[in-house]
Protein backbone atom coordinates (compact mmCIF):
# COMPACT_ATOMS: atom_id res chain seq x y z
CA UNK A 1 0.00 0.00 0.00
CA UNK A 2 1.23 3.47 -0.86
CA UNK A 3 0.44 4.74 2.63
CA UNK A 4 3.03 2.50 4.32
CA UNK A 5 6.09 4.72 4.81
CA UNK A 6 8.46 1.73 4.69
CA UNK A 7 7.68 1.43 0.99
CA UNK A 8 10.33 4.10 0.48
CA UNK A 9 12.97 1.44 1.17
CA UNK A 10 11.66 -1.04 -1.38
CA UNK A 11 11.34 1.76 -3.93
CA UNK A 12 14.89 2.97 -3.20
CA UNK A 13 16.48 -0.43 -3.76
CA UNK A 14 14.31 -1.68 -6.61
CA UNK A 15 16.84 -0.84 -9.33
CA UNK A 16 19.93 -2.30 -7.63
CA UNK A 17 19.59 -3.93 -4.18
CA UNK A 18 23.32 -4.69 -4.11
CA UNK A 19 24.60 -1.11 -4.20
CA UNK A 20 25.76 0.49 -0.93
CA UNK A 21 22.69 2.20 0.51
CA UNK A 22 23.72 3.18 4.02
CA UNK A 23 27.29 3.59 5.25
CA UNK A 24 27.71 4.31 8.95
CA UNK A 25 30.64 6.03 10.65
CA UNK A 26 31.14 6.82 14.33
CA UNK A 27 34.30 8.85 14.81
CA UNK A 28 34.11 8.35 18.58
CA UNK A 29 34.57 4.59 18.20
CA UNK A 30 36.23 4.29 14.79
CA UNK A 31 33.29 2.25 13.53
CA UNK A 32 32.49 1.90 9.84
CA UNK A 33 29.63 -0.31 8.68
CA UNK A 34 28.37 -0.50 5.11
CA UNK A 35 24.99 -1.97 4.21
CA UNK A 36 23.65 -2.68 0.77
CA UNK A 37 19.97 -2.14 0.16
CA UNK A 38 19.44 -5.90 0.33
CA UNK A 39 21.22 -6.20 3.68
CA UNK A 40 19.26 -3.35 5.25
CA UNK A 41 16.05 -4.82 3.85
CA UNK A 42 16.87 -8.14 5.54
CA UNK A 43 17.24 -6.43 8.93
CA UNK A 44 14.02 -4.52 8.34
CA UNK A 45 12.18 -7.71 7.39
CA UNK A 46 13.45 -9.54 10.47
CA UNK A 47 12.24 -6.68 12.65
CA UNK A 48 8.82 -6.60 11.00
CA UNK A 49 8.49 -10.37 11.33
CA UNK A 50 9.42 -10.15 15.00
CA UNK A 51 6.64 -7.63 15.55
CA UNK A 52 4.02 -9.46 13.51
CA UNK A 53 4.79 -13.14 14.13
CA UNK A 54 6.04 -13.04 17.71
CA UNK A 55 4.18 -10.06 19.18
CA UNK A 56 1.07 -10.16 16.96
CA UNK A 57 1.30 -6.43 16.27
CA UNK A 58 0.13 -4.54 13.23
CA UNK A 59 -1.82 -1.46 12.15
CA UNK A 60 -3.17 0.38 15.17
CA UNK A 61 -0.27 -0.73 17.38
CA UNK A 62 2.29 1.77 18.66
CA UNK A 63 6.04 1.75 19.23
CA UNK A 64 8.56 4.02 20.92
CA UNK A 65 12.17 4.10 19.70
CA UNK A 66 14.63 5.54 22.24
CA UNK A 67 17.64 5.14 19.98
CA UNK A 68 20.12 7.63 18.50
CA UNK A 69 20.76 7.79 14.76
CA UNK A 70 22.41 4.49 13.81
CA UNK A 71 22.09 1.86 11.11
CA UNK A 72 20.33 -0.45 13.58
CA UNK A 73 17.94 2.37 14.41
CA UNK A 74 17.12 2.56 10.71
CA UNK A 75 16.27 -1.16 10.75
CA UNK A 76 14.08 -0.80 13.84
CA UNK A 77 12.17 2.23 12.54
CA UNK A 78 11.63 0.80 9.07
CA UNK A 79 10.65 -2.55 10.61
CA UNK A 80 8.03 -0.88 12.78
CA UNK A 81 6.63 1.04 9.83
CA UNK A 82 6.70 -2.07 7.62
CA UNK A 83 4.42 -3.81 10.11
CA UNK A 84 2.06 -0.84 10.01
CA UNK A 85 2.91 0.47 13.47
CA UNK A 86 2.80 4.11 14.50
CA UNK A 87 6.03 5.33 16.10
CA UNK A 88 5.34 7.81 18.92
CA UNK A 89 7.65 9.84 21.15
CA UNK A 90 5.24 11.09 23.81
CA UNK A 91 5.42 9.20 27.12
CA UNK A 92 2.48 6.92 27.75
CA UNK A 93 1.30 3.45 26.91
CA UNK A 94 2.73 1.71 23.84
CA UNK A 95 2.79 -1.86 22.57
CA UNK A 96 6.55 -2.16 22.09
CA UNK A 97 9.59 -0.11 23.04
CA UNK A 98 13.18 -0.17 21.78
CA UNK A 99 15.98 1.50 23.75
CA UNK A 100 19.70 1.47 24.33
CA UNK A 101 20.70 -0.11 27.63
CA UNK A 102 21.76 3.25 29.05
CA UNK A 103 18.24 4.61 28.45
CA UNK A 104 16.45 1.74 30.17
CA UNK A 105 15.54 3.89 33.18
CA UNK A 106 14.15 6.58 30.89
CA UNK A 107 11.88 3.94 29.36
CA UNK A 108 9.90 3.86 32.60
CA UNK A 109 7.97 6.85 31.26
CA UNK A 110 6.32 4.42 28.82
CA UNK A 111 4.20 1.49 29.92
CA UNK A 112 5.26 -0.83 27.13
CA UNK A 113 4.00 -4.39 26.86
CA UNK A 114 7.23 -5.60 25.23
CA UNK A 115 10.68 -4.03 25.54
CA UNK A 116 13.87 -4.59 23.58
CA UNK A 117 17.35 -3.28 24.38
CA UNK A 118 20.11 -2.67 21.84
CA UNK A 119 23.87 -2.51 22.33
CA UNK A 120 24.40 -0.78 18.95
CA UNK A 121 27.61 -2.80 18.76
CA UNK A 122 29.73 -2.24 15.62
CA UNK A 123 29.38 -5.91 14.67
CA UNK A 124 25.73 -6.17 15.78
CA UNK A 125 26.64 -8.29 18.79
CA UNK A 126 24.08 -8.77 21.55
CA UNK A 127 24.29 -7.17 24.96
CA UNK A 128 26.36 -8.95 27.57
CA UNK A 129 23.36 -8.61 29.84
CA UNK A 130 20.00 -7.09 28.96
CA UNK A 131 18.48 -4.67 31.50
CA UNK A 132 15.76 -6.08 33.73
CA UNK A 133 12.47 -6.27 31.87
CA UNK A 134 14.10 -6.11 28.43
CA UNK A 135 14.81 -8.73 25.79
CA UNK A 136 17.94 -8.39 23.64
CA UNK A 137 16.90 -7.13 20.21
CA UNK A 138 19.80 -8.65 18.26
CA UNK A 139 19.34 -12.09 19.83
CA UNK A 140 15.59 -12.10 19.24
CA UNK A 141 15.49 -10.60 15.76
CA UNK A 142 18.02 -12.99 14.21
CA UNK A 143 15.56 -15.88 14.58
CA UNK A 144 13.09 -14.30 12.17
CA UNK A 145 12.76 -14.44 8.41
CA UNK A 146 14.68 -12.30 5.91
CA UNK A 147 11.63 -11.40 3.84
CA UNK A 148 8.51 -9.41 4.66
CA UNK A 149 6.07 -8.57 1.91
CA UNK A 150 2.79 -7.76 3.61
CA UNK A 151 3.16 -3.98 3.99
CA UNK A 152 -0.20 -3.41 5.69
CA UNK A 153 -1.75 0.05 5.46
CA UNK A 154 0.10 2.40 7.77
CA UNK A 155 -2.63 4.97 8.22
CA UNK A 156 -2.61 8.78 8.19
CA UNK A 157 0.62 9.09 10.18
CA UNK A 158 2.51 7.17 7.47
CA UNK A 159 1.08 9.46 4.78
CA UNK A 160 2.15 12.49 6.80
CA UNK A 161 5.65 11.07 7.25
CA UNK A 162 6.05 10.46 3.54
CA UNK A 163 4.87 13.97 2.74
CA UNK A 164 7.31 15.40 5.30
CA UNK A 165 10.16 13.30 3.92
CA UNK A 166 9.45 14.34 0.33
CA UNK A 167 9.32 18.01 1.32
CA UNK A 168 12.46 17.71 3.42
CA UNK A 169 14.40 16.06 0.60
CA UNK A 170 13.54 19.05 -1.57
CA UNK A 171 14.53 21.50 1.17
CA UNK A 172 17.88 19.76 1.66
CA UNK A 173 18.48 19.60 -2.08
CA UNK A 174 18.77 15.80 -2.20
CA UNK A 175 18.47 14.50 -5.76
CA UNK A 176 17.80 10.96 -6.99
CA UNK A 177 20.84 8.66 -7.13
CA UNK A 178 22.98 11.08 -5.12
CA UNK A 179 25.31 9.87 -2.39
CA UNK A 180 24.85 12.17 0.58
CA UNK A 181 27.17 12.55 3.58
CA UNK A 182 25.13 13.55 6.65
CA UNK A 183 26.28 14.76 10.06
CA UNK A 184 23.64 13.01 12.16
CA UNK A 185 24.60 15.00 15.25
CA UNK A 186 23.41 18.11 13.44
CA UNK A 187 20.44 16.37 11.77
CA UNK A 188 19.20 13.80 14.34
CA UNK A 189 15.60 13.66 13.10
CA UNK A 190 15.05 10.38 11.18
CA UNK A 191 13.02 12.31 8.64
CA UNK A 192 16.29 14.06 7.74
CA UNK A 193 18.90 11.30 7.94
CA UNK A 194 16.75 8.31 6.93
CA UNK A 195 13.46 9.06 5.19
CA UNK A 196 14.34 12.12 3.11
CA UNK A 197 17.28 10.37 1.36
CA UNK A 198 15.26 7.17 0.88
CA UNK A 199 12.35 9.12 -0.57
CA UNK A 200 14.77 10.71 -3.04
CA UNK A 201 16.31 7.26 -3.73
CA UNK A 202 19.70 8.52 -2.61
CA UNK A 203 22.34 6.57 -0.70
CA UNK A 204 23.82 7.93 2.52
CA UNK A 205 27.05 8.16 4.45
CA UNK A 206 25.97 8.80 8.03
CA UNK A 207 28.52 10.25 10.45
CA UNK A 208 28.10 10.35 14.23
CA UNK A 209 30.43 12.39 16.46
CA UNK A 210 32.16 13.56 13.29
CA UNK A 211 35.70 14.81 13.16
CA UNK A 212 34.93 17.73 10.86
CA UNK A 213 38.53 17.97 9.69
CA UNK A 214 38.17 14.49 8.17
CA UNK A 215 34.84 14.99 6.44
CA UNK A 216 36.13 16.41 3.11
CA UNK A 217 38.47 13.44 2.63
CA UNK A 218 35.70 11.04 3.67
CA UNK A 219 33.31 12.60 1.19
CA UNK A 220 35.91 12.03 -1.55
CA UNK A 221 36.61 8.44 -0.47
CA UNK A 222 32.90 7.60 -0.27
CA UNK A 223 32.17 9.45 -3.53
CA UNK A 224 29.58 11.61 -1.79
CA UNK A 225 28.07 14.25 -4.05
CA UNK A 226 26.56 16.35 -1.24
CA UNK A 227 27.42 17.02 2.41
CA UNK A 228 24.75 18.00 4.97
CA UNK A 229 24.28 20.21 6.81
Amino acid sequence: MADNIARVLSDAIATDPTRPLLTWYDDATGERTELSGATLANWVAKTANLLVDELSLGPGATATVLLPPHWQTAAVLLGCWSAGLTVVDRPGGVDVLFATADRAAEADAWSAVDRYALALHPFALPLREAPAGFADYVTEVRAHGDHFGAYPPGGPDHVTLRERATARAAELGISPSERVLIDVDALPDPVDWLLAPLTARASTVLCAHPDHARLPARATTEKATRTLP
